[in-house]
């Protein structure tokens, strides 16, 4: 059952991501030099694990007969690609209209086919349908560990085959640097952001039916992802 302090931080992230987190995500995740050194880091950092997410894609012999579920999508960063990939579908999910919206926008600026992608502004808990492929990328940082834990039940549950997901891993490092406010500085601490033991959510997808078949560390300053791909046993 979801408390009220649950309710709190999720009405909190809604309304940063709908509204000054949005201008500051949004240049992030463009090409536009209004960002600061941080940001500039956490732009690379990203793009790196997405990067990846598409590398490992390409593996896929038949992708052009596949679903995908982006969710967490934020800007479309890899929905996108996806997309030119020739994906069969995407569902394309964000807990921020406004992020959705400028999805939507990029993907037009595109010309992506939008017959073959599926707006939707929700959270992780009320995602629903059956994909091929569930990816959710730095989206855990909203979510302590028992509560990402479910998440990653739960995204499972809407996968038939595989799930990929990326988060901030627990060390000892990153914790001391959490508590002196070095690892998300400034604006970037404006919603709450917490780091996962990499134990508990491979033991969560397993609980599920799922293995590790990759994984991989990005980092830059300021940004640190453990990249994980799951395939149902």
């Amino acid at each position: 059952m979801t408390t009220q302090i649950e309710k709190n931080e999720k009405a909190e992230v809604t309304e940063y991501f709908n509204g000054t987190g949005f201008d500051r995500w949004n240049r992030i995740y463009s090409e536009s030099d209004d960002v600061n050194k941080v940001q500039k880091n956490i732009r690379i950092g990203h793009q790196k694990t997405v990067d990846d997410v598409i590398s490992w894609l390409k593996e896929y012999d038949n992708i052009k007969d596949k679903s995908f579920c982006d969710a967490g999508c934020g800007v479309g960063s890899l929905s996108i690609p996806l997309a030119k990939l020739g994906a069969k579908s995407i569902h394309l999910s964000d807990i921020s209209e406004a992020m959705i919206n400028e999805t939507k926008s990029r993907a037009k600026e595109e010309g992506l086919d939008f017959n073959k992608l599926n707006f939707r502004t929700s959270d992780l808990e009320n995602l629903k349908g059956s994909f091929n492929t569930v990816i959710c990328l730095d989206v855990f940082i909203h979510y302590p560990q028992q509560e990402a834990e479910a998440m990653v039940k739960h995204l499972c549950e809407l996968s038939d085959e595989r799930l990929i997901v990326s988060f901030a891993p627990y060390t000892p490092l990153l914790a001391l640097l959490k508590g002196i406010g070095q690892l998300f500085p400034g604006p970037s601490k404006t919603t709450r952001a917490y780091t996962l033991r990499e134990s508990g959510i491979i033991e969560a997808a397993k609980q599920s039916g799922f293995k590790v078949v990759k994984s991989k560390l990005n980092q830059a300053p300021f940004y640190f992802s453990k990249l994980i791909e799951f395939v149902k046993s």
